[in-house]
């Protein structure tokens, strides 16, 4: 039932950052991005729950990349820094109605998805 809008994305250098948004149009239990790139699946690449704000992360993006949120504007971040080429890909942002003990890495816990963003970053 949440509808999610993403922006921020674009290209950058190798080394440089950028921080993407989700706005929310209804409540949350828990937010998470994921990304795509060219020829591979859809991977997991952090959570958040709504409630507490604790977080997960996969292991290629962990020291680098911060999801975060912003309870009076219903907005979710991930700030990402020291990016990679192999960081390329199209960012997904997703919503579940429910979140359990911790923040979900399954695809299949979240129920709403935004259209995506595309992040390129140059050598």
């Amino acid at each position: 039932q949440v509808q999610l809008v993403e922006s921020g994305g674009g290209l950058v250098q190798a080394g440089g950052s950028l921080r993407l948004s989700c706005a929310a149009s209804g409540r949350t239990g828990s937010m998470g991005w994921f990304r795509q790139a060219p020829g591979k699946e859809r991977e997991f690449v952090a959570s958040l729950r709504w409630s507490d704000a604790s977080t997960r992360y996969a292991d290629s993006v962990k020291g680098r990349f911060t999801i975060s949120r912003d309870l009076a504007k219903n907005m979710g971040y991930l700030q990402m820094i020291s990016l990679k080429p192999e960081d390329t890909a199209v960012y997904y942002c997703a919503s579940a109605a429910r979140s359990g003990p911790g923040p979900s890495r399954r695809q299949t816990d979240f129920d709403s998805w935004g259209q995506g963003t595309q992040v390129t970053v140059s050598s």
